[in-house]
């Protein structure tokens, strides 16, 4: 079947998911569903694409540069957790309790409250009855959840499928129109190359179609030593690699990997929930590898393959840890001005709650 034939298909579909989403939006914009700013810094990361844009290694990126100086919360929906409501992560939690990236950044970061919570304004209410409440509230695949109307709003596109290219769902991958884009602060292009030539860095940021008071940033990914997921697995590059993976857009690290071994690629699905066919999959196609092979995965998938170390048992697994670079435009530092942006927010909620009288007429300095 021709793509032709596949959007003629589709378009039913897509004109009433349109509808939908331009109804919704709608109704925010006259007020019948409200917005609310809640009493404490919030920062959302996300996307108008369904998912592959690198939005938890973004959220690490803002964690490790706002956890030492602010008190900071993590609060996600918990996307294929097998539980509702509000959950607090604690030493007991699991990517089956919280979802697999919640569970993989609050392994990394466990002195930060890290919460799931479908409600995202309620979520928040809970973080804040907490006998320590958070300073600042990280809000992770937030930009369509519009009853908080977040201090800073980071708006994420890909590279290789930036969203002036793409189409509304369920022809293209956009959860809502492109003119969403509006409701943005900074807009960052991840997965981009170290380098970009300038007149394609200017025509990029061109279609990306921003108004004046909108920053936008490029990004690319800065991958790690592979990590052994058990005790004894491998923490080196093997002549011989098994990629397995769990992510929406697994070629960019298939082209990492293959820079240093000979790979085969294993793909599931993403936030794939490994059954016992599966790991009985993984464990055959490792067998067909050369003795002294290795089995790599992502650092998301490894959070749902450790509840499984006694059926892999004997398998040499490592994970690949990734960070994220996001490059200066021109004299414009990303970091500085989220920096700036949360220690001015921080200090006006501070003189708020100590003279709510003296600061009320006040508007926030964020959303300037």
């Amino acid at each position: 079947m021709s793509l032709k034939t596949i959007s003629y298909c589709l378009f039913p579909l897509t004109m009433w998911y349109a509808i939908g989403v331009a109804f919704r939006n709608f109704l925010f914009l006259i007020g019948v569903k409200k917005e609310t700013s809640p009493q404490v810094t919030t920062i959302s990361v996300g996307n108008l694409a369904t998912g592959g844009t690198g939005k938890t290694p973004m959220v690490e990126h803002l964690i490790a540069l706002l956890g030492d100086e602010f008190s900071v919360a993590l609060l996600s929906r918990g996307y294929k957790r097998k539980t509702k409501g509000f959950l607090l992560a604690d030493e007991h939690a699991t990517a089956e309790t919280i979802g697999d990236e919640p569970y993989m950044l609050h392994s990394k970061f466990p002195h930060v409250a890290t919460a799931v919570c479908e409600k995202r304004l309620e979520g928040i209410r809970q973080l804040l009855s907490l006998q320590q409440p958070p300073q600042l509230v990280l809000m992770d695949d937030a930009y369509q959840h519009r009853y908080v109307k977040p201090s800073l709003n980071i708006l994420l596109t890909e590279y290789q499928c930036p969203y002036y290219r793409d189409q509304i769902l369920p022809f293209g991958n956009l959860r809502e129109f492109k003119s969403a884009r509006s409701r943005a602060n900074i807009v960052v292009v991840t997965k981009s190359p170290e380098k970009i030539n300038p007149i394609e860095k200017h025509l990029i940021i061109g279609s990306l179609g921003l108004k004046p008071y909108q920053k936008v940033f490029f990004s690319s990914i800065v991958y790690g030593d592979p990590i052994g997921l058990f005790g004894d697995s491998p923490s080196a590059y093997t002549p011989q690699v098994l990629l397995v993976t769990g992510i929406a857009h697994p070629q960019p690290l298939v082209d990492e990997v293959s820079r240093h071994a000979k790979v085969a690629h294993l793909a599931f699905a993403d936030h794939h929930d490994f059954a016992a066919a599966d790991l009985e999959h993984i464990r055959s196609a490792y067998a067909k590898l050369p003795q002294g092979s290795m089995i790599l995965t992502t650092e998301k998938d490894a959070a749902r393959l450790i509840p499984h170390r006694e059926a892999l048992n004997g398998l040499p697994i490592s994970y690949l840890p990734i960070t994220v670079k996001v490059h200066p435009n021109g004299d414009i530092d990303f970091d500085q001005v989220v920096l700036k942006t949360v220690r001015e927010n921080v200090q006006f909620l501070d003189k708020l709650h100590s003279n709510p009288m003296a600061s009320a007429s006040k508007a926030s300095p964020l959303m300037r």
